[in-house]
């Protein structure tokens, strides 16, 4: 469940406070549009933690108890005074929201303009440890796989799952820009889906990057496959193997998840 569906159903009960970064000047936190909600009781999404955040959350506590906002836009610097080091100063605007404002929610906070489009291939435990950090991410993910009844239910709410056979055939209807990991349960399928994702830049180029799981090893069996199949040294130096940023030590899925999920988000 996103964040702004986890306020819909507060709202349903009691009204909140609706707290966003309006603009910074300087170093802040977070960015312009991150938001929390304040409700008597909890808080939901966040503006970066620290003091910023506990002082907005007491003014946006007073509002509720006063029945209404009284400053609907304030100014925090982010110096001794705050108990910050940032140097910056972010301006913070404060909303009414009640159950009149449900229906509206999802356009208002649940936008994804400027997500980053990511494909996974593979519903393995490395695949659904990968989709579990993506979903609380600004990433939009298409998740195929060649089996039925791997995907869990219900999905995030940024996940879009697919069944597809032969799994190769989904690689024409990937979203242009998109990040794609490539993690299926056999060799043979990853070279298939390794092959169309290289047709597709061979005449498309419109993908931001493929990465495979594997070792050093795998990759140097799959070049010289692959090589075999008629793709140059210079559209084999665009595959990421293997893929994950370094340093991340572990085999673990939750690790290898962390390690890819965080090369993914870079750049």
């Amino acid at each position: 469940m996103r964040s702004w569906q986890t306020l819909a159903l507060r709202l349903a009960k009691a009204p909140a406070v609706l707290v966003r970064v309006d603009q910074v000047e300087g170093s802040g936190p977070r960015e312009v549009g991150a938001w929390m909600a304040v409700t008597p009781s909890d808080l939901v999404g966040t503006i970066g933690g620290g003091q910023l955040e506990f002082d907005a959350t007491a003014r946006a506590r007073a509002a509720l108890a006063a029945g209404r906002v009284l400053e609907p836009r304030q100014r925090f610097a982010l110096g001794p005074s705050l108990g910050q080091c940032c140097g910056g100063v972010v301006w913070l605007t404060f909303e009414w929201l009640d159950a009149s404002a449900i229906a509206g929610l999802g356009e208002r906070l649940g936008n994804q303009q400027g997500w980053r489009p990511v494909v996974l291939f593979g519903g393995g435990h490395v695949g659904h440890a990968i989709v579990a950090l993506l979903a609380r991410l600004p990433a939009r993910v298409h998740w195929i796989d060649s089996r039925e009844g791997v995907f869990p239910e219900p999905l995030p709410d940024n996940v879009r799952a697919e069944q597809s056979e032969p799994v190769q055939g989904a690689v024409g209807s990937l979203a242009p820009g998109a990040r794609v990991l490539i993690m299926s349960f056999s060799h043979a399928e990853d070279l298939d889906i390794l092959a169309a994702c290289l047709r597709r830049q061979r005449v498309a180029n419109d993908l931001a990057s493929i990465g495979l799981i594997g070792s050093k090893s795998k990759w140097a069996t799959f070049r010289h496959r692959l090589e075999a199949r008629g793709f140059t040294e210079e559209e084999l130096s665009r595959v990421i193997c293997p893929i994950g940023v370094p340093g991340i030590q572990g085999k673990q899925p939750e690790m290898v998840a962390l390690a890819v999920v965080a090369q993914v988000m870079q750049g």
